[in-house]
């Protein structure tokens, strides 16, 4: 070979080459995009497990310091879990005269499916929902057993 063929030589690569690459990263993009999908709602479910674990938990602290009495839905909410209370469950300063709670800081955890924090009552008391309450998602709450669920359409296919 002479000289000049050397430097006449290619430094790209052919169409089949960029074809082939092309080929192998749609190959591994269909494998690994369905990954993140599913890891998404694995993190939806599992803070939806944490959240309702809180929620029940402090649900019952808050019995056990109120004479055996749960909290009331009032507003869409659960504001004694959220402020200071006496023993008959009202809200006050805290202090003396207010000594339990808040429970939970600030707000209720919002259901990971909905973003939404509001509660609403089961549909039957005593009873465990089969469904959501209604179609406005956050939670659906049991105030004669203290129990709370989610209260969207994703929970209940499960």
């Amino acid at each position: 070979m002479s000289p000049g063929h050397n430097a006449l030589r290619r430094k790209g690569l052919t169409l089949i080459e960029v074809l082939i690459v092309v080929v192998i990263m749609a190959i591994l993009a269909a494998v690994v995009i369905p990954q993140f999908a599913s890891s998404t709602e694995d993190a939806k479910a599992s803070t939806l497990r944490f959240n309702l674990q809180t929620l029940r938990s402090q649900i019952e602290l808050y019995r056990i310091h109120h004479l055996g009495q749960y909290p009331v839905i009032q507003n869409n909410d659960l504001p004694q879990l959220t402020n200071a209370t006496n023993a008959q469950g009202e809200i006050g300063t805290p202090g003396p005269n207010y000594p339990y709670g808040p429970y939970i800081q600030q707000a209720l955890p919002a259901n990971p499916y909905d973003g939404r924090n509001r509660v609403v009552a089961v549909p039957t008391p005593g009873q465990v929902p089969t469904a959501p309450a209604d179609n406005q998602g956050g939670w659906q709450y049991d105030a004669t057993t203290g129990m709370i669920w989610p209260n969207n359409p994703e929970f209940f296919q499960r």
